[in-house]
């Protein structure tokens, strides 16, 4: 919501403010099918020449967050402790028990009990993965930490490519804008034996380029590359969460401890208070009872 808000600041600003300048929209909004078809459709091009499919796809979806903002919010913070929590008490009582929830999250009454999460195929991927690797009697916990460190480090380049790709964009964009105004230049200098007021208006259709150039990269298209950047590295909290409590987990921590570990390095505003989570993991007790 807040991202439409911001877009309809921006524009009101600055096309009202144009107006109450004295400004004319006609010249504007005659030229703009035609600058936006060159400059659009150029960046777009470009923008497919220089990724892949699996990117383009990605940052076509990826678009959304600006408006939908992160996708973990602090009770699902909560609730992500509260299920690890489970598993490794399950763990710590009997190895075997453990072994049909890890093996078959979508069937487990465990993951069950938390449908986001368990929605999530790389939250769940990365749980049962880590509890596998465990089960495998590593001789130094070190080493299941290096791989999850890669994991999630790998797991971020590759989340972030659809910011870069709309950070190429908004490079180019200004660029492309003045492609589209030396095109209306030239369009206009094959008509300078029309009068003044003919040409007047031509040299300012052709201008609307380098402005339309301009407004898209740094109104639009950068901040686009921005939040979505933002969004990614707030999701990735979620992942890195997961990966502190099963690295304590590791070191042969109790559960207790091991969730407190992961609460204590979750950011502030999406940390569960302490006696929240108690609660919680009280009634996660009981209902295993």
């Amino acid at each position: 919501m807040i991202g439409i808000v911001g877009i309809i600041i921006l524009f009101v600003m600055v096309f009202g403010g144009y107006t109450l300048a004295g400004g004319h929209m006609d010249i504007l909004l005659h030229a703009l099918p035609f600058e936006m078809m060159i400059i659009g459709g150029a960046s777009l091009g470009a923008f497919i020449l220089g990724n892949d499919l699996s990117t383009i796809k990605h940052t076509a979806l990826d678009v959304g967050k600006v408006f939908k903002g992160p996708r973990w919010k602090p009770q699902d913070y909560q609730d992500l402790l509260c299920l690890i929590f489970v598993l490794i008490k399950l763990g710590r009582k009997s190895p075997t028990d453990i072994e049909p929830h890890i093996e078959s999250p979508s069937e487990s009454s465990i993951f069950g009990a938390y449908p986001r999460i368990q929605a999530d195929n790389e939250a769940v991927e990365l749980i049962c993965d880590t509890f596998r690797s465990a089960s495998m009697n590593y001789d130094d916990p070190h080493q299941v930490e290096e791989v999850l460190d890669k994991r999630i480090e790998a797991s971020l380049t590759h989340a972030l490519h659809s910011s870069h790709g709309l950070n190429s964009i908004a490079d180019g964009l200004p660029a492309l804008g003045i492609v589209a105004a030396v095109l209306g230049v030239i369009k206009t200098m094959a008509s300078i034996d029309q009068p003044p007021e003919v040409l007047g208006k031509m040299i300012g259709g052709a201008l609307v380029g380098t402005f339309l150039g301009v407004f898209l990269s740094y109104g639009l298209v950068a901040p686009f590359s921005s939040k979505v950047q933002s969004v990614v590295e707030e999701d990735q909290h979620f992942y890195n969460l997961i990966r502190e409590v099963l690295i304590a987990s590791l070191y042969s921590h109790s559960p207790n401890i091991c969730v407190e570990v992961g609460r204590q390095n979750t950011p502030a505003h999406l940390r569960p208070g302490f006696d929240n989570l108690e609660q919680a993991l009280k009634d996660t007790k009981q209902a295993a009872a």
